[in-house]
C-alpha cells in the first residue's frame, strides 16, 4: 500500500484527491486575519456583502470585475445596475449556501469570466455574504481550471491569505472536479509520451 504525504502525493509522486474530511482538516488549520475583503490571487479577491457595497474602497482598490455569489433579491441584491456609476462588469450566481445546491454548474463560466478579466489586467472582487464559502469555492474551482493548481495547492493559496471554509457540499463538488481535472492531465502526458 502506498503512504500520502501531507501534500496528497503518493509515494509514486502521483497526486490523490484527498477525501472531504481531510480538506476539512486543511481549512481549519492555522488561523489567517480575514478583513472585509482580501486579495488571495493576484488579481483576485474575495470579500463579504460589505465590501461589494463599498464603493469608494471598490473605487479605490481599481476593482474591474464583480463576481457576486450571492446574488439575487432574497441575496445581495446588487448588479450591473448598483454599479453603474463604476467601470465594473458584473457577474451574478444566484447560489444558496446549502449542501445540496449545486454550485458545480457555474465553476466553468465563473472561472472564465475571471481569466478573461484577468487577461484584461482587471482586478476581480468575488464576493458572497460573508466571504466564506460560496465565493471561495468559486475562486477554488478558477485557480483549479484555469491556473492548473490541484484542490490541496488551491486552498493552500487561498488560506495564506484569508480564512475560508466552503460548505460540505461545496467540498464535494471540488473533490469531483478535482479528479475529473487531475484525470485529464494524466491523459494528456500519457498522450503527449513517446510511443515505444
Amino acid at each position: 500500500m502506498q503512504k500520502m504525504d501531507k501534500g496528497n502525493r503518493l509515494s509514486s509522486g502521483r497526486y490523490e484527491t484527498p477525501p472531504v474530511s481531510d480538506l476539512q482538516e486543511l481549512l481549519m488549520r492555522g488561523c489567517y486575519s480575514t478583513g472585509p475583503v482580501n486579495q488571495v490571487w493576484p488579481g483576485v479577491y474575495i470579500g463579504n456583502a460589505a465590501s461589494a457595497r463599498d464603493k469608494d474602497t471598490l473605487r479605490i482598490m481599481g476593482i474591474t470585475h464583480i463576481v457576486n455569489a450571492a446574488h439575487g433579491p432574497l441575496h445581495i441584491n446588487t448588479g450591473a445596475r448598483f454599479y453603474r456609476d463604476l467601470p465594473i462588469d458584473y457577474y451574478g450566481v444566484e447560489a444558496d449556501d446549502a449542501y445540496d445546491f449545486d454550485l458545480s454548474l457555474f465553476f466553468y463560466p465563473t472561472a472564465k469570466f475571471i481569466r478573461a478579466a484577468l487577461s484584461q489586467y482587471g482586478k476581480v472582487l468575488v464576493h458572497c455574504a460573508m466571504g466564506v464559502s460560496r465565493s471561495a469555492a468559486l475562486v477554488l474551482a478558477f485557480l483549479m481550471i484555469s491556473e492548473g493548481l490541484t484542490l490541496v495547492e488551491a486552498i493552500k493559496a487561498v488560506r495564506q491569505h484569508r480564512d475560508v471554509c466552503p460548505n460540505y457540499g461545496f467540498l464535494e463538488q471540488l473533490r469531483r472536479l478535482d479528479m475529473t481535472l487531475c484525470q485529464e492531465r494524466r491523459q494528456r502526458e500519457e498522450a503527449s509520451k513517446p510511443k515505444v
